[in-house]
């Protein structure tokens, strides 16, 4: 990697006429895959600037940068971090910019992603494979050994949750970025199980059940 950039194209060997999958799009693939297939393959906006949720945490996301999370840092012995770091994967084909890439006192690097959200007492798989890509991220950008990553939950009392990197997580990623992948070739996925998600879905009156 060159120096810090916020631009992809500063990659050696990236190419932009190549597809990246984005932690964000993976997000909402494992939420539902079909909104990856009306909006990544057939290219169907989800008028995502309307949405509550979103423009709040993007409102959190630009808050958090100024702000002074030295505290939470120290928990986790934190020695170093960069903040808004541009990454690109090429043994994986994803790329994103993670909010925090931490080094810590034992040599390790680990990302910290702020969440808009509560917790619950449950990381969603959602938040775990987001982190699990931040992860090797960090590992083939910066050569470095990731065992961990960190969430943010921003709303309520600011949890810090962390998330082990190891091969298991790493496998069910692969298993997901394939059948990304396949959406993106023309697949048209199953809908999700739960049907509480169609409810408030932009895509629900042109989804064929």
């Amino acid at each position: 990697m060159k120096s810090s950039q916020n631009s992809f194209n500063n990659f050696e060997g990236f190419n932009e006429n190549e597809y990246y999958i984005t932690p964000s799009e993976m997000l909402e693939f494992l939420y539902c895959k079909r909104y990856t297939y009306f909006m990544n393959y057939l290219g169907i906006s989800q008028h995502e600037e309307k949405r509550y949720k979103v423009l709040k945490g993007r409102t959190i996301h630009e808050k958090k940068e100024l702000e002074n999370a030295n505290y939470l840092r120290k928990k986790i012995n934190v020695v170093d971090k960069k903040i808004n770091v541009s990454m690109v994967s090429k043994n994986y084909g994803i790329k994103g910019i993670a909010d925090e890439v931490l080094t810590l006192s034992n040599g390790t690097m680990a990302s910290l992603d702020y969440k808009f959200a509560e917790y619950n007492d449950i990381i969603y798989k959602t938040y775990k494979m987001q982190t699990i890509m931040y992860s090797l991220m960090i590992a083939e950008t910066f050569n470095a050994e990731v065992t961990q990553g960190y969430i943010l939950y921003c709303r309520g009392k600011n949890v810090l949750k962390e998330i082990e990197v190891n091969i298991k997580e790493i496998n069910k990623l692969n298993k997901y970025l394939e059948e990304f992948k396949k959406v993106m070739s023309g697949h048209y996925p199953k809908s999700a199980s739960n049907k509480l998600k169609c409810i408030d879905c932009c895509y629900k009156n042109i989804c064929v059940k």
